[in-house]
């Protein structure tokens, strides 16, 4: 539907077609009438053009992330619809903005980060049940415990509030309608009040004694694979958008390896920030973890000394290097647009190591993170940010996304600021005393290599 400032204007441009003007003529001569040409402008796109233009890891990741704050309850598959735009609508209205149905880089870069925490929130993790090797989304906080037989597979919560179970058994000419016709029966007591029924899957919701269920099956062959969750009611304004991204996620016959995250990179590259005129650097800790060899290019090699998993940091120092410019971390609070200062990946400068500066916007998402947008390019995390008065502003960290949907394609990235005055506090933390001076930053930072197995 294009909008009413849209619709009002064509309204005007169509009526000025039949519009008339006359002349002024000589005196005593007929006044000639004029036909105007009427000058339309050109049409607005609506939200749902706006999304058609979009990538399809892009749509994958707005669809996903609306379902974890709760505002898309529908199949996650990057196709777009009313759904998916109305989505958009309340998610804006909610914080307040206008709801257009197409948001702007920092709306967006807020939804991806609230997005993420959520699923830090509850351990979600993509795996692949060992017995069948059917792909789950599992929230691994709220289901630690794990027990598997010839059957399947079963994760439950301490005390039994939430439970995740994927079944598997051998069945002679089955349907997905006879399969749906079972389960509503078994156990006894289901109150089904939702059922959808297709050729190859079907899905049952309702209650089952005290707790809420959700059952999604289908077959090949003769095997069946049904994945059932059920929670107690108390817990469902926390479980439902877990419910909806595990649905999304559920793929019982993958035609290959699908499960978990992407294996992490033998060799990895990142950003560091030289804070001490002694060696101490601050980086990224997931570009640094697990690593047999860390390097800093042009210095050697380089000690993991502390870490900070709430907000991703980690200390880094290297001994007897000479000639260091340690950036000066004093002042510094970007509120809306910084430029990120790093050494993107070799891979996109030709094997080149060259510093260069990308511009971002930020969204506040806690006191001490803001969710940058567009993410820079792989290399770039652990960069500092830099505000408009030249500052210090934060560390531009690239976060790996996990989408619940079907893994046929690399989700967008995500990125977030960790504010100057966490980086401050975590430096004080572990001893360094940030003393440099230098306010060019590119002068300051060093590229990071991780060497893994």
């Amino acid at each position: 539907m294009r909008s009413m400032l849209a619709a009002t204007l064509m309204f005007a441009a169509a009526t000025g077609a039949n519009a008339q003007m006359t002349t002024p003529q000589s005196p005593g001569t007929r006044p000639k009438t004029v036909q105007t040409v009427p000058i339309r402008p050109p049409a607005l796109q609506t939200p749902s053009e706006t999304a058609d233009a979009m990538a399809q890891a892009e749509r994958l990741s707005l669809q996903s992330d609306l379902a974890w704050v709760g505002q898309y309850n529908g199949a996650i598959t990057g196709d777009v619809s009313e759904r998916m735009v109305n989505a958009i609508k309340e998610y804006q209205k909610n914080k307040g903005g206008k709801p257009t149905g197409v948001l702007n880089p920092q709306e967006r870069a807020a939804l991806a980060e609230t997005a993420r925490r959520k699923q830090d929130s509850v351990g979600w993790k993509i795996v692949m049940e060992p017995t069948s090797g059917a792909r789950l989304g599992i929230p691994g906080k709220l289901v630690p415990q794990q027990a598997t037989d010839a059957n399947g597979s079963k994760w439950t919560s301490p005390t039994g509030t939430v439970q995740v179970l994927l079944s598997r058994r051998k069945e002679a000419n089955p349907t997905t309608a006879k399969l749906a016709d079972a389960e509503k029966k078994e156990p006894t007591g289901r109150k089904v009040d939702y059922t959808v029924v297709k050729p190859d899957f079907f899905v049952l919701s309702g209650l089952q004694g005290l707790k809420k269920f959700y059952v999604r099956g289908t077959f090949k062959g003769d095997e069946v694979r049904i994945m059932t969750i059920l929670y107690d009611q108390a817990t469902e304004n926390t479980v439902e958008p877990v419910v909806i991204a595990m649905s999304s996620a559920f793929n019982a016959f993958p035609a290959g390896p699908q499960a978990g995250p992407a294996p992490r990179k033998t060799v990895e590259y990142g950003t560091g920030i030289v804070v001490s005129a002694d060696g101490a650097i601050l980086a990224d800790r997931l570009v640094t973890d697990s690593c047999l060899a860390i390097t800093i290019a042009g210095y050697g090699s380089a000690d993991r000394l502390a870490e900070d998993k709430e907000h991703d940091l980690a200390l880094l120092h290297i001994y007897g290097a000479r000639g260091l410019k340690p950036l000066s971390l004093a002042g510094g609070g970007a509120k809306t647009n910084v430029d990120v200062v790093g050494i993107a990946d070799p891979q996109s400068q030709g094997g080149a190591a060259g510093v260069s500066s990308v511009k971002g916007a930020l969204a506040p998402v806690t006191s001490s993170d803001s969710a940058l947008s567009p993410p820079p390019a792989v290399g770039f995390s652990g960069s500092p940010a830099i505000d408009a008065d030249g500052k210090f502003a934060g560390i531009a960290l690239l976060k790996p996304a996990m989408v619940a949907g079907p893994a046929t394609s690399v989700p967008a990235s995500q990125a977030v600021m960790v504010s100057a005055e966490t980086v401050r506090d975590f430096l004080k933390a572990n001893g360094v005393t940030a003393n440099g001076t230098a306010t060019d930053a590119k002068a300051a930072v060093v590229r990071v290599i991780c060497v893994r197995k």
